[in-house]
């Protein structure tokens, strides 16, 4: 039977409040950044990097953080209850999941993803409702070097999973040169030549960050592979002599007005034999499914002024329009899939 707390959380009697019904899931929800916060703050603070070495008390964790113990203890016992920290009695240590991918000793990292959420995507997040009523208070593209350097790394580091799914997955064997469209820091690009060999990559980005991918692509030792080209895909024509296109967390950047726009522009620049990729947050028809993707329809609106995510079947029509011929819809890792398409 639901409690007299709940009830009045309800707002009525605990008579009229039906027994299956409480407020709980609102509260849950509504709670949800106070979870978010406490781990931002957690990675911020080197706490899992403090406990990769060996379990220690408050005392230790504090020595290691340089935190006092009251600060410690409020963030190690915020991570006990998440379940990212276990404490065996005064002793902390990492749980599984923490030193799998929050300690900076794995290959997946994703502190530069909770960084790139708490520095760019929350403060940005506070503004949601303003952005829904009347666009973003600052896009993406205006953010200072500092955070756009925190954002590429997050970005990155978000999509490592998808990158590597389409390196391993991808029959690659028939095509020579990929063009990588709005390709970010060149992590996708990266990912497919250690993959294989004969392929070669060509990223096509904004001044600001196609620096960040020179400076990746000097860093990896394949610059002779992967070539960073400045440009705008939405205004420029496209470099010629490839024959794969690689769109990977772009689409979303855009209206669907403007996506007709630019997959016509990248049909221009492939001849008969050219194949599409296309990886981003694709959804159901309803918009409701991957539930992350759904959610990050938030994330997109927030930060560009036509962000939003789309659904197989909205690409699946625009793909007809603008000269290309749906192949198939496959998954690659956690919300985001891949299209596939060739020139019609």
């Amino acid at each position: 039977m639901t409690t007299s707390t709940s009830a009045a959380l309800a707002g009525v009697g605990s008579d009229a409040v039906s027994v299956e019904v409480t407020p709980e899931p609102i509260m849950r929800l509504a709670a949800g950044f106070m979870a978010a916060k406490h781990l931002f703050a957690a990675n911020e603070l080197g706490l899992f990097e403090a406990l990769d070495d060996s379990p220690t008390t408050l005392e230790g964790i504090a020595a290691r953080t340089g935190l006092t113990p009251r600060a410690a203890r409020i963030s190690a016992d915020a991570m006990v209850a998440l379940g990212l920290i276990e404490r065996d009695g005064e002793h902390y240590r990492n749980s599984p999941t923490a030193a799998a991918f929050l300690a900076g000793q794995s290959p997946v990292d994703l502190r530069p993803v909770l960084r790139f959420w708490d520095r760019v995507s929350y403060p940005a997040w506070t503004g949601m409702a303003e952005a829904l009523a009347s666009g973003p208070r600052t896009e993406i593209v205006e953010l200072d070097k500092a955070l756009q350097a925190v954002a590429a790394a997050g970005i990155e580091a978000f999509t490592a999973g998808p990158a590597a799914a389409l390196a391993h997955t991808v029959d690659f064997g028939g095509y020579r040169r990929m063009l990588d469209v709005g390709g970010g820091t060149g992590s996708w690009s990266l990912a497919a030549v250690r993959r294989h060999d004969h392929l070669r990559a060509t990223v096509v980005e904004l001044p600001a960050v196609a620096n960040v991918a020179r400076e990746r692509m000097d860093a990896s030792g394949l610059s002779a592979r992967v070539d960073v080209v400045t440009g705008d895909a939405m205004t420029g024509e496209l470099p010629a002599g490839h024959d794969l296109f690689l769109l990977a967390n772009l689409i979303h950047y855009f209206s669907p007005e403007q996506n007709r726009d630019l997959l016509g522009r990248v049909r221009r620049a492939a001849d008969t034999r050219g194949r599409l990729l296309l990886a981003d947050f694709w959804t159901n028809h309803a918009h409701t499914e991957p539930v992350m993707a759904a959610l990050m329809a938030g994330e997109f609106a927030t930060h560009v002024r036509n962000g939003d995510v789309y659904s197989v079947d909205e690409v699946c029509g625009w793909l007809p329009d603008t000269g290309w011929r749906f192949i198939e819809h496959t998954p690659l890792a956690g919300p985001i899939s891949l299209i596939t398409a060739d020139a019609g």
